[in-house]
């Protein structure tokens, strides 16, 4: 195994080295999980009320500081196009997504956005359904959507998935849209689509959110993509909205069943919806997330879906799936009714080492936070994480979790906005364009609204959709992409580390190569010890909303300056270990022997 670390030390204008690499020798050994009680969690949740304000905020709030770099970065002339033109079509009001991709492969994430596009039965002016912008370096970006072979892409899109599915050393994408879906293999740098000669089959659905992951664990990459409901111009159904059509519920149309292709090693896939257990299934899929709930080393996925049941697909240890959304608890709101899911995420936000689940929610409904027990089952813990009543308050889209602060536990954050324009003029309490929400984590999944500044990009509402994160500046801090419904995109960097306000929190990066694993180590689970604290984070694609964050590990460490072990566990089984490693600094770790 060669461990490759990258000099990543800071320079003043906030650059990092990436120049040496040093080989680092390994050992090898097992870490047995502990858990602590469930009910001592639960004992402190219930100890107080939602209304009790006691909660200390994180020692560190007062230095979290986003700052909106859009202009000044280069992204300023994007605007999404929804095409709408008055007659309220469902999918206008959907939006679009967008997200990171080193697609030159020089360690700069690159920008890569859904631009939309108008409808061809109203208006003959096509807009390039995808814009891609190259990372300098130096924190502008270039448009280079017609150099990259992405010029013209005439489709109505939805959302992006990256990976390197064919092993290759670059990163390949899957585009959802309207009608037929879109696979783009990347060669170089260049872009070529390859839907049909690799085997995905034409949806002529919605599809929305979709993910890479090894679901047999062969070391290639399967795709599991999302479809929503089954529309067109002709089976348009009038809703009435204030006495005139509106954007109609999805309960109104039937739900499209989500597909799985697995990879046939060969750079084809083969559709194995059915065989695989992902079928029969309800549609109405806007988000999709990777996850281990039950610690067997085999990728589970969890499903946010409209109006239906939310799902469960636990992995039968053979590439196989058995839903158990209802039997574990996590199907429903705790009054057994169906919620219209649309971001998902999942991680570890407390010292019991279970999962939580959280699931973005319509407004007037809570956010779905799920906390995984050791007996199997998922507790509903809304109301103690203390996320319920704000949540109430937005309709929300994208969400994840990320370390802000770099304080060592995940914090959640959540884009908002409304589908009915017309709702601000009427009704107070719906607003068309909303707040963005950060929850910062107490360090035991308790989590506070943070409050910034009067001229904090936190109080600038947005008709927010998706969302997505990368340290795109190389500064060791985590930054944060947004899209608007027929908006501009919107890309806050982190300025923990700036230079009027440096943190005192450290950190470590994570890269994963596999070899005998997947090129990019998805479903690779990464464990980093640090004084008494432990730390853990899943390599993952998909998450959030149509969106795409970077596939490198951040672990914020708060003030510790040593780490004692990293234990990586390969998809192949391989576990590598490393000890007394110096933080700030990110590793590039290449599986196996290749000393």
């Amino acid at each position: 195994m060669l461990l490759v670390e990258a000099d990543n030390s800071r320079h003043l204008d906030g650059t990092w080295n990436r120049n040496h690499t040093i080989l680092i020798s390994h050992q090898k050994y097992i870490i047995n999980f502990t858990a602590f009680i469930f009910c001592l969690l639960l004992f402190l949740g219930c100890g107080k009320s939602n209304s009790d304000k006691d909660v200390l905020k994180s020692q560190y709030s007062s230095e979290i500081k986003f700052k909106d770099v859009t202009e000044e970065a280069g992204l300023g002339e994007f605007k999404h196009e929804n095409g709408a033109f008055g007659a309220k079509w469902f999918p206008e009001s959907m939006g679009a997504g967008g997200g990171f991709i080193d697609f030159n492969n020089d360690g700069f994430e690159d920008i890569l956005l859904v631009a939309g596009n108008n409808w061809p039965e109203k208006n003959d002016t096509i807009v390039s359904a995808l814009e891609l912008y190259k990372n300098d370096g130096y924190g502008f970006f270039s448009n280079v959507t017609t150099d990259a072979g992405l010029g013209g892409i005439n489709a109505y899109g939805f959302g992006i998935s990256v990976a390197d599915y064919d092993n290759d050393n670059d990163q390949d994408f899957f585009f959802t849209t309207l009608n037929e879906n879109m696979f783009f293999r990347n060669s170089s740098g260049y872009f070529i689509e390859v839907s049909r000669e690799i085997g995905i089959i034409s949806e002529h659905k919605i599809s929305t959110s979709s993910i890479f992951f090894d679901a047999d664990k062969d070391g290639f990459l399967d795709l599991y993509v999302g479809n929503y409901i089954d529309w067109s111009p002709e089976t348009d159904i009038w809703c009435t909205f204030q006495g005139k059509k509106g954007y109609c519920t999805p309960d109104v149309y039937n739900g499209a069943p989500s597909r799985f292709y697995q990879n046939n090693r060969d750079g084809t896939f083969s559709d194995k919806s059915s065989e695989s257990g992902f079928l029969p299934a309800p549609g109405k899929t806007l988000g999709v997330a990777e996850l281990d709930h039950n610690k067997d080393g085999w990728p589970d996925l969890v499903v946010a879906n409209d109006l239906e049941r939310d799902l469960l697909y636990e992995n039968n240890r053979d590439g196989t799936f058995t839903e158990k959304g209802v039997s574990t608890g996590m199907a429903y709101d705790p009054m057994g009714k169906a919620r219209a899911g649309m971001g998902v995420d999942a991680g570890i936000v407390d010292q019991t080492g279970e999962v939580t689940i959280f699931v973005g929610n319509f407004q007037d409904e809570m956010f779905s936070v799920y906390r995984h027990t050791p007996d199997g089952f998922f507790s509903d813990y809304a109301e103690i994480s203390k996320l319920g009543r704000e949540s109430l308050k937005v309709l929300t889209f994208g969400l994840f979790l990320i370390d802000v602060e770099l304080d060592g536990d995940l914090d959640l954050f959540a884009v908002n906005g409304h589908i009915q324009v017309e709702d601000a003029s009427v009704n107070s309490d719906f607003q068309f364009k909303q707040l963005p929400q950060l929850f910062l984590n107490n360090d035991n999944g308790i989590f506070n609204l943070f409050q910034g500044s009067e001229n904090s990009v936190f109080n600038k509402p947005i008709v927010g959709r998706g969302a997505a994160f990368a340290d795109y500046d190389k500064d060791g801090d985590l930054d944060i992409l947004i899209t608007e419904n027929a908006g501009p995109v919107h890309l806050w960097r982190n300025d923990l580390y700036n230079e009027s306000s440096r943190s005192n929190n450290n950190f470590l990066r994570v890269e994963l190569q596999g070899s005998i694993s997947n090129r990019d180590g998805i479903g690779s689970l990464i464990e980093l010890f640090a004084g008494d604290k432990t730390f853990s984070h899943r390599i993952r694609t998909g998450s959030s909303y149509l969106s795409q964050s970077e596939k490198v590990a951040t672990f914020g460490l708060s003030d510790a300056t040593i780490i004692d072990s990293l234990n990586i566990y390969w998809p192949s089984g391989t576990l590598d270990t490393y000890r007394n490693l110096i933080p700030n600094k990110q590793l590039i770790i290449i599986e196996g022997e290749n000393l």
